[in-house]
């Protein structure tokens, strides 16, 4: 089951996307260390999201972070973003300006939008801080024809102490730092199974915590620490944040694939 490094109180409504749209939020990934996290991030996305065709309609849900948007646009995709506030937008703000992607305001837990009414879904940031983690992935979906790609921080990482080391993580990341679930990489399974979908590839992308990272504040160092781990398959087994990708049972003209756990 999923355990929480601590217990927030939790709100009526899905809102963990106003945090982490805002501006003291994007700091976190300034500098030559958070452009190779965002970099690395970027990587995983786009071969999460390989297959898919040309120019495909993609969801980002709780994408105000900015951080997935601008990518995939660059890629060709045809990018929507469902925020929980207008205020989300702001950092997408010369997308929307410029035509490039389309944002609106819902319940995340009630997606206005028909059943399959994306070739694609993506959210990211949003699933551990979720007030309804299963229902929120069991929503991503419904309104997805062909794949969904979510990320989580794994219970089979070295977040399994993020309790006992939450203060210096708050330190590291100047107050920014938020209480989240960790995850089983099997539970994970079972929700989108439940969904009908198959999960087809589980990705780590790093095997220290990014607060360590940013710690270093040198993406050279960055690099060196992660490079071994990478090397011996200890990234593959133990890394996190997961970024897990799942299609639609029977999409895509394939059968089911079995999760990448290499």
């Amino acid at each position: 089951m999923s355990t929480l490094a601590s217990i927030p109180p939790r709100p009526l409504r899905e809102n963990a996307d106003i945090e982490s749209s805002s501006e003291d939020y994007a700091r976190r990934f300034l500098g030559s260390v958070g452009r190779w996290l965002l970099e690395q991030q970027t990587r995983l996305t786009l071969h999460a999201l390989h297959g898919l065709p040309g120019g495909a309609s993609i969801l980002d849900v709780g994408g105000g972070h900015a951080q997935v948007a601008p990518p995939l646009i660059e890629a060709g995709y045809e990018v929507t973003v469902v925020g929980s506030d207008p205020a989300c937008a702001g950092r997408l703000r010369p997308w929307i300006e410029a035509g490039r992607c389309r944002f609106h305001v819902a319940d995340l837990q009630r997606l206005p939008y028909p059943d399959a009414g994306f070739a694609a879904v993506l959210c990211y940031r949003l699933l551990p801080h979720s007030i309804d983690w299963r229902r929120l992935l069991a929503e991503l979906c419904r309104v997805s024809a062909l794949r969904v790609v979510v990320d989580y921080p794994s219970l089979q990482s070295v977040n399994r102490a993020s309790e006992h080391l939450f203060g210096l993580k708050q330190r590291i990341e100047r107050g920014t730092a938020r209480p989240f679930a960790l995850f089983d990489r099997a539970e994970v399974r079972r929700a989108f199974a439940d969904s009908g979908f198959s999960v087809r590839e589980e990705r780590p992308q790093f095997l220290w915590p990014m607060s360590l990272h940013r710690l270093t504040r040198s993406a050279r160092v960055a690099r060196s620490l992660e490079w071994p781990g990478r090397v011996l398959g200890l990234t593959r087994r133990w890394g996190s944040p997961v970024i897990v990708s799942a299609d639609r049972r029977g999409a895509l003209g394939s059968e089911d694939t079995e999760a990448d756990l290499t």
